[in-house]
């Protein structure tokens, strides 16, 4: 895996900016598991991908990776338009991407 992908996790996460995403872009290097010196076993994740450049890049879990698109391009990361619904009526909202740019 070499490259730039969008990434999108199982789960929510905590980005170096302090914001939650479901997804993170950029460059990925794939890593062992004695590089961040954590012994794992057959419980848990025995390699990681680091996503990003140094200054604002992470490291996700091989475990947590649901999706991953090489995607050479920055994806759109306007605010999404969503439909919610309260009491049976609807309601168009707007909120932040979900998508973090590690570069």
């Amino acid at each position: 895996m070499q490259g730039k992908y969008l990434i999108t996790t199982d789960n929510w996460f905590y980005a170096p900016n302090g914001l939650k995403y479901r997804s993170v872009w950029g460059d990925v290097k794939i890593l062992e598991d004695t590089l961040l010196g954590v012994k794992t076993n057959r419980n848990s994740s025995n390699w990681y991908a680091f996503v990003g450049s140094e200054e604002k890049g992470m490291v996700v879990a091989g475990c947590q990776i649901h999706y991953a698109v090489k995607c050479d391009k920055t994806p759109n990361t306007d605010n999404v338009k969503e439909l919610i619904y309260d009491g049976g009526k609807s309601k168009e909202i707007e909120r932040p991407s979900e998508i973090y740019i590690a570069e």
